[in-house]
């Protein structure tokens, strides 16, 4: 099916953690909406990740925005503060901003140390009438803001992560093998190929606005970032936001390599923002939604080849890019570690830096993969169960590797001995084989030697 999900306007500090739960309230609500006159209790069962590190995720707050008939593209964090208030201190929930029920935050979240059998990210809902269960569901948040049921997410499993069937007649692209062979054919680039693609579900002017508003936020979220209401990040860190400071020296240095902070500056800036709860474009992720834009906003900044169009043509390489590894191995940091969330960022930046700049096909592929190979065995292990210690530089260094990347692909000579399909398969590999306390546990790594202010 369509690619455009890969980009999705969401809120801060996780996609997993914190989008794909409010969106799994989101679902339950009209899963209920015919039995709301019946139910008078909600009870919530966190599993895994989502328990272990979901309170600095905001992942019990998400559901609760969730359940109230919040979404995604409209939350504003005064109605997320109203929702927070009269449940925690009020004891009350307006559920599907509809029927107004009692709710004990210490009794009606249950935060499990165990996991759910089919991903790492499991959370179960369920709704009561006078003590009797009403309705159950089961959710996985697996990573990106894509939530499934668990009927869904075993067939998905059960098909080898293979997308809906599309009807016959369509074009398919699963993997960078297919991706070149089409391109070979037809004598088209990635962000050409991904527009074909694209047409076949949407119209040319919806693709382009539907860019154009990512973009447009991507720089909101900057502009926010160097501009913020408060220099303290959420949290029992106390980290203080460095953008706006970096900003204003930048802006007064004559330093001939500062080119490598303006990159810093702008990964920085957004991830910030990301941590503190904000507005956001998951890219593919939250936790690694400043790589894209960071690369985009050098381009843009720094260069001479950027415009409105180049903007279009680089999201639709990054998000066929992405679609890759969501598709033949994981974009969640609680599956594969942060390879499969800052690696997959920087490896979908490379490749549409490349494209932009002129590259072929396989010019770009050989861009994707050098980004993901040098991000192969990184750990996730959040500090407090926060997306900011190591999260936020990380976002930075995803996109410097992204840059980099593109632009040894762009002057090599050499056929590439490592294919881009080669290393999406070796990084979930890897990430499968890695140790659970280094995926988004907060069970090892810098998350235990690392202690927070309070």
């Amino acid at each position: 099916m369509s690619n455009l999900n890969i980009f999705k306007i969401g809120v801060g500090p996780s996609s997993s953690h914190t989008l794909g739960p409010l969106i799994a309230g989101n679902l339950f609500c009209k899963l209920i909406e015919d039995k709301l006159d019946l139910i008078d209790k909600i009870k919530i069962d966190l599993y895994g990740s989502l328990s272990l590190t979901g309170k600095g995720h905001l992942t019990d707050k998400a559901l609760l925005w969730g359940l109230s008939g919040l979404e995604p593209k409209t939350i504003n964090s005064s109605a997320q503060e109203d929702i927070n208030n009269r449940a925690l201190n009020d004891g009350v929930l307006k559920l599907c901003d509809k029927k107004q029920i009692s709710f004990d935050y210490n009794k009606d979240i249950v935060f499990h140390k165990d996991f759910l059998p089919l991903h790492e990210n499991g959370l179960v809902i369920s709704a009561y009438s006078n003590g009797s269960l009403v309705e159950e569901k089961t959710y996985y948040s697996i990573g990106g803001g894509f939530v499934m049921s668990k009927v869904e997410l075993e067939i998905y499993l059960k098909d080898g992560k293979k997308e809906e069937k599309l009807p016959d007649g369509f074009m398919s692209i699963n993997n960078a093998k297919d991706a070149l062979e089409i391109c070979s054919k037809n004598g088209w680039n990635l962000a050409k190929l991904s527009l074909e693609y694209e047409l076949q579900f949407h119209s040319l002017q919806e693709i382009k606005e539907y860019c154009l508003e990512i973009w447009d936020v991507m720089q909101e979220a900057f502009a926010a970032g160097i501009n913020p209401k408060s220099l303290d990040l959420p949290g029992n860190l106390k980290l203080h936001r460095r953008a706006k400071g970096l900003y204003e020296r930048l802006y007064a240095s004559d330093d001939p390599m500062a080119i490598l902070d303006y990159v810093s500056l702008y990964a920085i800036a957004i991830a910030e923002e990301n941590a503190s709860g904000a507005k956001v474009v998951t890219a593919p992720t939250n936790g690694a939604c400043a790589v894209v834009p960071a690369v985009m906003l050098y381009l843009k900044n720094h260069t001479k080849i950027f415009s409105e169009e180049k903007a279009i043509e680089f999201l639709l390489t990054a998000m066929l890019i992405g679609s890759f590894y969501k598709k033949n191995a994981s974009i969640s940091g609680a599956e594969a570690g942060c390879q499969a969330e800052i690696g997959s960022a920087s490896s979908m930046a490379a490749a549409a830096m490349a494209t932009v700049s002129g590259g072929s096909a396989i010019v770009a592929c050989s861009a994707a993969e050098i980004a993901m190979e040098h991000h192969l065995g990184l750990t996730c292990d959040p500090v407090d169960g926060l997306v900011q210690i190591p999260c936020i530089e990380r976002n930075a260094f995803g996109a410097i590797k992204a840059i980099s990347a593109a632009k040894m692909s762009l002057t090599r000579k050499s056929t590439p001995r490592v294919g881009l399909d080669d290393v999406i398969k070796t990084m979930y590999e890897t990430g499968k084989d890695m140790n659970s306390k280094y995926r988004e546990t907060s069970l090892g790594g810098l998350a235990i030697n690392v202690k927070s202010v309070c």
